[in-house]
């Protein structure tokens, strides 16, 4: 790897989206299949030398410097990515809006008067901004598919398991996955040819195309009419897309499985620090971390349940090597005025939808397909588990096939 700096590399942050303070530059090995393009990580993977905030002052304060860099950043230097910094991220992960009271809420390029989406909120905005050709971010309910549809980037959670978190600040561990945003469909794709194990079948294509009824019933109307011509475009390129039904139960009940099960882990990783040191938060995340801490076990235990049975039934629908396509989100970014209520019932709406692979293990990309109301909406690709660069090389057929940057 070439020689390495540190701070500000006198890139200017138009909106916001790097940690305050003295950033973190390093150059990356002179030549590789990611050189010449720069990149941005979430303010959870280590960096040697630097700090680790996750969002928070007081995780900053008791946690010591990191020694080591987490083997997904490292990866990336090695094939020649220039790292350009840190980005902010909802605390501890823990959020879909982006908000963080203490580092700055990030401005969403693509609609200012709406939330960026969370919790990898930094990186989607640094992205959508043109400050880096790709970002990391991590997902576990949603937190890189909801930014990059609100933001209006192109963004893959990857099969649960296909790329380490050594190294990374967890949350619920049996979701936890990272996760990146970049502008281009093609630059997804490299980074991808980089950090991903090659799929269980190389080489194999992916169909039919499906199109699970509940999320878009689940969408505002608006949304599912800002992406009727993207679908019907994906439809000419894959054929006529077969109807189906996923989740009989309705999505409201993925929703209450993903949180009961998520929150349990949520407080076995983190309540020990939070009990321990009392740390501050802002709006919204003290009251889940409450949750969290006073879930009833009885009801994680049938969380954990119902995502077995979940997990087998889509698993077996997508074996052969069929693909879901439905909104990202069920609607644009909600406003900067909304009211935490309003935040709470969209946030709502949402994870029921991102529990579909969220619950499932199953590898998700987000297309910027839309515009409802002058805001980005996304449309997602999902695959059987194993299946990501398959899945990645879809994604940028696809972007030619609807106008998108490939």
């Amino acid at each position: 790897m070439a020689a390495t700096g540190s701070g500000d590399d006198g890139l200017i942050d138009s909106v916001g989206a790097f940690v305050p303070g003295p950033r973190a530059v390093l150059r990356g090995a002179g030549e590789g299949p990611l050189a010449g393009l720069a990149f941005a990580i979430k303010d959870l993977y280590d960096l040697a030398g630097w700090s680790t905030t996750y969002g928070n002052p007081d995780w900053a304060r008791t946690h010591p410097v990191a020694a080591a860099t987490a083997p997904v950043v490292q990866a990336l230097l090695q094939a020649g990515g220039e790292l350009r910094g840190k980005t902010k991220t909802v605390e501890l992960a823990y959020g879909l809006t982006g908000e963080n009271v203490w580092h700055g809420t990030p401005v969403n390029p693509k609609a200012p008067d709406r939330f960026p989406g969370g919790s990898s909120c930094g990186s989607a905005a640094a992205v959508a901004a043109g400050l880096v050709d790709f970002a990391m971010g991590s997902d576990t309910g949603g937190s890189v598919r909801i930014p990059a549809s609100y933001c209006g980037t192109f963004g893959i959670r990857p099969s649960w398991g296909a790329i380490s978190l050594a190294g990374a600040c967890g949350l619920g561990p049996s979701f936890d996955t990272p996760g990146w945003f970049a502008a281009e469909a093609g630059v997804l794709e490299r980074v991808g040819a980089v950090l991903l194990p090659e799929d269980a079948m190389p080489g194999a294509t992916l169909g039919p195309l499906l199109k699970p009824e509940e999320p878009w019933l689940n969408a505002l109307p608006s949304t599912v009419l800002a992406l009727a011509e993207p679908f019907q475009r994906l439809e000419a390129l894959l054929g006529p897309a077969m109807r189906i039904g996923i989740a009989p139960e309705g999505l409201p009940a993925l929703y209450d499985h993903f949180r009961c099960a998520q929150a349990e882990e949520a407080w076995a990783t983190l309540g020990g620090w939070i009990a321990a040191t009392q740390p501050e938060f802002g709006p919204g995340v003290r009251e889940r971390f409450e949750i969290a801490r006073t879930m009833d076990p009885a009801k994680a235990a049938a969380g954990r349940a119902f995502r077995r049975g979940f997990t087998a039934r889509i698993r077996a629908l997508l074996a052969g090597g069929a693909v879901l396509a439905f909104p990202t989100s069920p609607a644009p970014a909600p406003k900067l005025t909304a009211t935490q209520a309003e935040q709470n019932a969209v946030r709502e709406l949402t994870m029921g939808v991102t529990a579909i692979a969220g619950l499932a293990g199953l590898p998700e990309v987000t297309l910027p397909a839309g515009q409802d109301g002058g805001a980005p909406v996304g449309l997602s690709l999902v695959a059987g588990p194993g299946r990501d660069r398959a899945l990645l090389a879809l994604a940028r057929r696809a972007a030619a096939a609807l106008g998108l940057p490939e």
